[in-house]
């Protein structure tokens, strides 16, 4: 029988993720000298570097603390894996003491510094660059590999925008950094040029999603929201030529309120910002410790309510043996003793109970006298040898037999000759 895949849960509303591609050196140093400069001009709280024992080269975790208005606290957590051929993948998981707001900071930049030619800002199934455009490739098997590649990332928001004439200097600037701070690195802007708008929607046929001429689209993604319509995150005009690009801007939006479930990867992090956090406070140090006392307490009490079970059974299970004993030497059937209600060994003091219980078994009395006696020892050898009831039948009684040839002694000669 086929089973569907386990559904990853949503992803909740106080939680802000992303993941990208380090792809030069020295990615540690980069984020140590960073977090040190934020938190000396008080951007952020606190970081921590973890230690992490065995793992590979470059393969890191930092944690950081930082408060937005209202004094909400904001703990992050970024991973950064062993260094590969292509650089080194980080993937951030922050987490809110209330609903994400968008316009707050992006957490990447409380880890990263950003810089025009950043290494760190690529994402990692396409290889594009946030806050900036990425051409489509010029080769159609490559751009439709590209497209094919955004649909199913389940990190990233891929939008897909057309020129529809050669754009100026204006036109070739990027639209993500109009966007509120909070989405300026969960989102990839590919451009499409003029000529590839047809190569684009064959690319993008099976998904029942076009991109308009001269607009843009927003791609549903893996796996692609319940509440996706693609009309309704399509635009059907983006002026390249330094306009306001509200209608994408809040299809964007929109589309980053999604619910969506968490992606590939994401909830084993959330689970380790969750329950390996290390930069604690002195007072989540103390609730901490708090926590572990009665903790340690309820155990510790389970314990020895679990011992005193096990020595009251044993208890029980000795008196009924000693009592099993005394009645299979006396033959008395003894009073069973009463159990104690509520025991979760009871189950094993009635088995007991029935075993001593069947144990003494009274012998019956036999009948008294000889007549008694002796249909008693027939009946019972009969009983043993059914043949010798036979038997009996055929022979007769010797007393029987004598009494009729003393009949016939006394009746004499002449009573036999006159028959």
């Amino acid at each position: 029988m086929l089973t569907s895949p386990p559904v990853p849960p949503t992803t909740p509303s106080t939680v802000w993720l992303a993941r990208g591609r380090h792809t030069g050196p020295a990615a540690p140093d980069v984020l140590r000298k960073n977090l040190r400069s934020l938190k000396d001009d008080g951007t952020i709280l606190d970081f921590l570097e973890l230690p992490d024992d065995g793992a590979g080269e470059g393969e890191l975790t930092f944690e950081a603390r930082w408060l937005l208005p209202d004094d909400v606290t904001v703990r992050a957590r970024l991973a950064l894996a062993e260094w590969s051929g292509r650089g080194q993948e980080w993937t951030l998981v922050a987490e809110a003491e209330r609903p994400w707001d968008l316009r707050g900071p992006s957490p990447a930049a409380m880890f990263w510094p950003w810089e025009a030619d950043t290494p760190w800002g690529h994402e990692t199934v396409t290889g594009q660059r946030y806050l900036d455009i990425n051409p489509l490739p010029a080769d159609d098997k490559d751009l439709r590999r590209t497209l094919r590649n955004a649909l199913r990332d389940t990190w990233t928001i891929h939008v897909v925008v057309h020129e529809a004439m050669t754009p100026d200097e204006r036109g070739r600037r990027s639209l993500v950094p109009l966007l509120p701070t909070g989405l300026h690195h969960r989102v990839v802007e590919h451009r499409a040029a003029p000529h590839q708008l047809r190569t684009v929607n064959w690319a993008l046929r099976d998904l029942d999603v076009e991109l308009p001429r001269g607009g843009a689209v927003v791609l549903p993604g893996t796996p692609v929201p319940e509440a996706y319509e693609a009309g309704g995150f399509s635009v059907r005009s983006v002026f390249l030529d330094g306009t306001h690009p509200t209608e994408l801007l809040d299809a964007v939006t929109r589309f980053a309120s999604l619910p969506k479930p968490l992606p590939e990867g994401g909830e084993a992090a959330l689970t380790a910002l969750r329950e390996q956090w290390q930069l604690l406070t002195l007072e989540e140090e103390l609730a901490r410790e708090r926590q572990l006392v009665a903790m340690y307490a309820e155990a510790l009490e389970a314990m020895t309510q679990s011992r005193d079970l096990y020595r009251q059974a044993a208890e029980e299970a000795h008196e009924a043996l000693a009592a099993y004993r005394e009645a299979a030497e006396a033959g008395e059937r003894p009073q069973p003793q009463p159990k104690p209600a509520g025991s979760p060994f009871q189950q094993l003091g009635r088995t007991l109970g029935r075993l001593r219980e069947t144990a003494k078994v009274l012998r019956p009395a036999l009948p008294t006298g000889d007549g008694s006696r002796e249909r008693s020892s027939r009946e019972q050898q009969a009983t043993r040898d059914p043949d010798s009831r036979v038997s009996d039948s055929r022979v007769p009684d010797s007393r029987e037999q004598d009494g009729r040839e003393q009949d016939g002694s006394d009746q004499g000669p002449g009573t036999a000759t006159g028959r």
